[in-house]
């Protein structure tokens, strides 16, 4: 089943297409690889293998939307590639090595390839996220030779939207439903480059014309651009202990850790509605 461009991440956040009173988009990545794979490695390596891994965890948590996260994806296919790092590494101007990294032709097949299969296949809309411009530019400063990236700023981070949006053009012609730009502070680092979603005009045009949906999670809160609703981030604990409330928000965000048993999960659903 191929979901519509029609529907998109707005639309689902204003009427949850599970019926729950509020849209939760699920990221279950570690709970499903515990729980599923049960040790076997998550099959990046075969679309349609990963496409049915992620099908089964949808299956067990009723969700609004179909949440790949490329972070992990680039994760899998760029650590030993050498080739990949000596030419990120080639000239020390900022945004040199992410301009690199999202040029790169062979990565970009594979991405594509893989990102075809699973919107493809997905049977909820599908929304991708990915590094905000600022935080992919700050996660690969260092090809620079700068290790300090105190530095970068707005029009840094502006230029780096213009990289991304010449990367995203690739899957215009995939049902998609909506972009989220993470900008969350990575654990154990120092609070991140704070730049606003307004910022990345590049991305927002392109979102645009392509009608999807743009947002991003910040380290408070989840929003998209042009809507008033505010996303809220569902603690770890929320799944592990059967007293912990669910925060205040329009809609939800939720990371279900791995530690979490099956029977809390259902009956934490439950809450959801």
């Amino acid at each position: 089943m191929t979901t519509s461009t029609a529907t998109t991440l707005a639309n689902v956040v204003a009427s949850p297409q599970s019926g729950r009173p509020k849209a939760v988009v699920f990221d279950h990545h570690e709970y499903a690889a515990s729980v599923i794979l049960r040790g076997r490695p998550v099959p990046w390596d075969n679309a349609t293998a990963y496409a049915a891994f992620f099908a089964q965890a949808q299956g067990l948590l009723r969700p609004d939307v179909a949440l790949l996260d490329l972070n992990r994806l680039y994760g899998h296919l760029t650590p030993g590639s050498t080739g990949l790092e000596t030419e990120m590494a080639a000239r020390s101007r900022t945004g040199f090595a992410l301009r690199t990294l999202l040029a790169d032709a062979d990565l970009n097949r594979a991405v594509l390839d893989f990102v075809t299969v699973f919107a493809k296949t997905a049977r909820q809309p599908v929304v991708l996220r990915f590094p905000s411009p600022m935080a992919w530019l700050i996660g690969t400063h260092h090809f620079s030779g700068a290790g300090d990236a105190s530095g970068l700023d707005a029009d840094n981070a502006e230029n780096a939207s213009m990289y991304v949006s010449d990367w995203l053009r690739a899957f215009a012609a995939l049902p998609i439903a909506g972009l989220l730009l993470d900008n969350r502070t990575p654990a154990g680092a120092s609070r991140g480059v704070h730049v606003p979603l307004e910022a990345y005009t590049p991305v927002a045009n392109l979102a645009g014309n392509y009608r999807w949906t743009l947002g991003q999670l910040d380290d408070e809160q989840m929003r998209l651009q042009g809507d008033v609703a505010a996303g809220a981030y569902i603690p770890a604990e929320f799944w592990l202990e059967p007293d912990v409330a669910l925060p205040a928000g329009d809609f939800y965000l939720a990371e279900i850790p791995s530690a979490a048993s099956p029977e809390g999960v259902l009956a934490r659903l439950e809450t959801l509605g």
